[in-house]
Order: structure tokens, then C-alpha cells, then sequence
């Protein structure tokens, strides 16, 4: 590796450790790089910089965010957990299992954990500590749950993996289903299994005609997915226009249907969703210009001739990877990896015959893994944050979710197929 590249990992690495947000790291690194290298003219950076945020796709993120901020606020997530205890019950253990389903429901609406987190967690957090749970096993339980809206569609991580590595976002969202489903019901058995180990208390019993009062009033947010899954698979429209249908879509429920969103809500979601998704495209461009400093250098390069000279198999790269991915999950933000990481490996990808999409949904459920993991995991600190406790009194609970995780992670790894059936079929 030469020294260019060297003092632009360095500089990154440094960044961390003294604290210096992602996105100004990755900005920092790249400067120094071009400052003290001269691989070309200052100016690159701020080219680069756009470059990295020049895609129709990522119009996809501010469109899905806006679509679930307009979801949350016309009362769609409420139905959605009115919906997941009727049908749960009063089962020892039962709202453990309604956080699980119903961050996996929001997941389909909102494709990220932290938004499920919020609108999930502050509804069911306090609920799960009246009624005796443990709070640092609610708060990792809501964590793990909420980074299943990460693998399953519309999933913002895809969307960005799918425009980094030219890979089809349509294909990734049929791939996330599968493992977004196994993720649910790993985390729906540990939850179960702890509750009723402590006792814990279930839900309400449900009366005579309440699943299916639930069922019709959940009904237009359980058809988002359908419509945005249907539409890509059927190929009606792309995930971009799939986001703008599904912001038409909230508008049309939440003022004609619910009637519960005003000119108030719509106004607070433009906000929200500009301070979101400007955060996202600072980080996305930042590592776009990260990126280029790794290529310009021929880094991909030579680590996949390194990796080449000690292993010939495909699963020993893929666990390696995963290794690395873990670990760069703890310490980095989602998106930062994915620009950074894709160029890198899309020689090894294509080097040792893996899939992309297989690949991307792996990525995908690393990062999910990573979100819950100290000392960054960002889930698990934004439930925390709403639990009120510090992330040290969900660890041990946690071990158990992310033990879980990862045996699905194992699993889609050694099984591609689980992955891959539903993509193969939209070439059919």
C-alpha cells in the first residue's frame, strides 16, 4: 500500500479517535491527501464531493424519509402496534413480541432503524416498563427489532449499495425480504424465550372483533409495501418513483382517509425530512470523496491481489469481509462503510463469482448487527436515550439478540438461494 493511501486511512483513523464527526473526517482525510500528495488539483474535492451525491436513485432516500414522516405523523404507526397486539394477545411475553413485529412493520415504511427506533420505542418502551420488563432488555430488544427496517425494503442502506456498486435497487429490496423475515422471527424466539424465563407479562386480552377492527384500520399502512414492492417487481415504476407514489399515497391517507394530517404535519415533515436527509448526503458525498482517494491509489486493487495470494474460496472472502464489516459497524456510520467499502470489494466480488445482490444483502445485515453494537450502535443508543438508561445496562440481554442476528447472517451466507429466489424471479 502506498504512503498516499496510507496517510489518507490515517488521517481518517485519527479523526476518529479524536471524535471528529464521520462526514468531517472522511472531509479531512481527503484534504490532507490532496494537500501534501498533490494527486491533483484542490479543486478535485469539491467535484468529487457532488460527484458522489450525482445519482437519479439517491432522490429515492429524501422521498422514502418525507414518505414516512408523513406516514408516522397521519397515525399510521399507531395502527400498526394496535394491529400487532391484537394479534399477539395476552401471551406470557406478548408485547415483546408486538415491539419485534411492529418495528419490522414500520421498518417497511420508514427503511430506517433509527426512525423506527423513535416512533416505535417511544410508544412501546414505557409501556414494556410498566408492565415489568427490564428496561435494558426493552431498549436492546427495540434496537436489534429496529435494524430489521435496514435489510427489508424500502431500505435506505440498499438504496445506497445499489447506486455505489451500479447494482439494481429493485433486486436488493426483493432480496431483503427473506432475511428481514428470518431476523424477526430469531428475534421474535428470543424474546419469547427471556420473557418467560422472567415472567414477564404479556398483552391485553384481545375482545371479540378487535383483530379484525385492527386489521381494517392498520389496512392502508400494510399496503405500502405491497405497493412499493409490487410496483418494482411488476415493474411499474422505479424505487424513485416507488417513494414519490408512496408520499401521494400518505398524503391521500392521512388527509382524506384518517383525516389526522394537517398543513401543521405536512410543514413539521418537510423539516424533518430536510434535516435527515441532509445529514445522510453530507456523509454520502464525504465518502463518495473518501473513496476516490482509495481508487486514485488503487487500494481495491491490492487488496483483492492480497486477499487472492491467501484463500481461493468464495465463503472464506465472505466471512472475511464479515469481519471486517463487523468491526467497522461498531466504530462508523452505515453509509460512510458502504462508499468506502463497495469499490473496494467489487473486484472480489467479481474475482470469486459472488452475487452482488448477495453480497449487498449481507452488507446489510452486517450493518444491522453493527447498529446495535458499542460503541457507536446507533439504535441501541437512540433506545437507551428513550429508555432513559446507559447503554452498559443492555449489554447482556443483547449478547442473546445479537447472537440471533448473527446465526441468520451465517445462515443467508452459506444458503445464497434464501436471497436470492425472489431477485431471480423479476428475470423471469
Amino acid at each position: 500500500m502506498t504512503l498516499g493511501a496510507l496517510t489518507l486511512i490515517g488521517v481518517f483513523a485519527l479523526a476518529i479517535l479524536v471524535d471528529i464527526p464521520i462526514a468531517f473526517g472522511l472531509i479531512l482525510s481527503a484534504l490532507a491527501y490532496l494537500l501534501f500528495f498533490g494527486a491533483a488539483p484542490m479543486m478535485v474535492s469539491a467535484q468529487q464531493f457532488v460527484a458522489g451525491m450525482e445519482s437519479f436513485t439517491l432522490l429515492a432516500i429524501p422521498l422514502f424519509v418525507m414518505a414516512a414522516q408523513l406516514m408516522n405523523r397521519a397515525g399510521l404507526t399507531q395502527r400498526l402496534v394496535r394491529l400487532c397486539m391484537a394479534l399477539v394477545g395476552d401471551i406470557r411475553g406478548g408485547l415483546a413480541v408486538v415491539a419485534v413485529l411492529a418495528c419490522m412493520l414500520f421498518g417497511a415504511l420508514s427503511g430506517s432503524g433509527v426512525a423506527d427506533v423513535i416512533a416505535i420505542g417511544s410508544m412501546l418502551l414505557p409501556a414494556m416498563h410498566n408492565n415489568g420488563y427490564h428496561k435494558g432488555f426493552s431498549s436492546a430488544l427495540v434496537g436489534t427489532a429496529s435494524s430489521i427496517g435496514t435489510v427489508i425494503p424500502p431500505s435506505i442502506v440498499m438504496i445506497v449499495y445499489g447506486t455505489t456498486s451500479n447494482t439494481s435497487v429493485g433486486k436488493l429490496f426483493m432480496g431483503g425480504i427473506v432475511p428481514g423475515l428470518l431476523l424477526t422471527t430469531a428475534l421474535v424466539g428470543v424474546a419469547l424465550y427471556v420473557s418467560r424465563k422472567h415472567g414477564w407479562a404479556g398483552g391485553k386480552a384481545v375482545e371479540p372483533g378487535e383483530r379484525r377492527r385492527a386489521f381494517i384500520g392498520a389496512l392502508p399502512a400494510l399496503l405500502v409495501p405491497v405497493l412499493i414492492i409490487g410496483g418494482i417487481r411488476f415493474g411499474v415504476f422505479t424505487p424513485t418513483e416507488a417513494a414519490a407514489s408512496a408520499i401521494l399515497y400518505a398524503l391521500l391517507v392521512g388527509t382524506l382517509v384518517y383525516r389526522s394530517l394537517g398543513l401543521r404535519e405536512i410543514v413539521d415533515s418537510l423539516v424533518a425530512t430536510a434535516e435527515t436527509s441532509g445529514a445522510i448526503l453530507l456523509i454520502i458525498g464525504a465518502a463518495g470523496l473518501f473513496a476516490w482517494g482509495l481508487t486514485y491509489e488503487q487500494v481495491p486493487q491490492a487488496i483483492a491481489a492480497l486477499i487472492g495470494e491467501f484463500t481461493d474460496s468464495r465463503y472464506s472472502v465472505l466471512l472475511l469481509l464479515t469481519a471486517v464489516l463487523l468491526v467497522l459497524g461498531s466504530f462508523m456510520e452505515s453509509i460512510a462503510i458502504i462508499i468506502i467499502v463497495t469499490p473496494i470489494v467489487m473486484p472480489l466480488l467479481s474475482q470469486y463469482g459472488i452475487d452482488p445482490v448477495h453480497f449487498g444483502v449481507l452488507l446489510t445485515v452486517n450493518l444491522a448487527i453493527g447498529a446495535n453494537t458499542p460503541p457507536l450502535g446507533v439504535d441501541l443508543m437512540a433506545a437507551c436515550r428513550i429508555a432513559g438508561i446507559s447503554v452498559m445496562e443492555s449489554l447482556r440481554p443483547l449478547m442473546l439478540m445479537i447472537g440471533a442476528m448473527f446465526a441468520v447472517l451465517m445462515l443467508i451466507t452459506f444458503v445464497p438461494e434464501l436471497v436470492l429466489f425472489l431477485p431471480n424471479l423479476m428475470d423471469g
